[in-house]
């Protein structure tokens, strides 16, 4: 009795990966060994740049109302406690957001922060 190989699934298999590999130079995107190789990679890439993206983001949200709030005359991490305090609870993309694009409403949070302090 021949040896059954299950080719139809098999070469789905194969150009499956190939398609994901579609983009890639050299024998990356035509043989399937190298091209699975690269998927495989492409995929722990894409899982911990997503980690890292987050990560990222945050940071950038923090540099931006750190420079808000030091144009107010306060640091970041008072700015901060001060919103704490005085129970804001909004979060750092949406401060970020309020440094670049709305400053007046921004500097009103600052005077809020501001205000927690002397309350406190």
């Amino acid at each position: 009795m021949p040896r059954a190989t299950n080719n139809p699934a098999s070469r789905q298999r194969r150009n499956k990966v190939l398609k994901l590999a579609s983009g890639y130079r050299g024998s990356r995107h035509r043989l399937f060994k190298t091209a699975q190789q690269s998927v495989d990679h492409s995929g722990v890439y894409a899982y911990r740049d997503r980690k890292n993206r987050k990560r990222e983001f945050r940071r950038l949200w923090i540099a931006r109302i750190n420079a808000g709030a030091r144009a107010n005359g306060m640091s970041y991490n008072r700015f901060m406690e001060g919103l704490r305090k005085a129970e804001i609870g909004l979060d750092r993309k949406v401060l970020a957001e309020l440094a670049v694009n709305n400053s007046e409403a921004f500097a009103a949070l600052v005077e809020r922060a501001k205000a927690s302090f002397v309350e406190a």
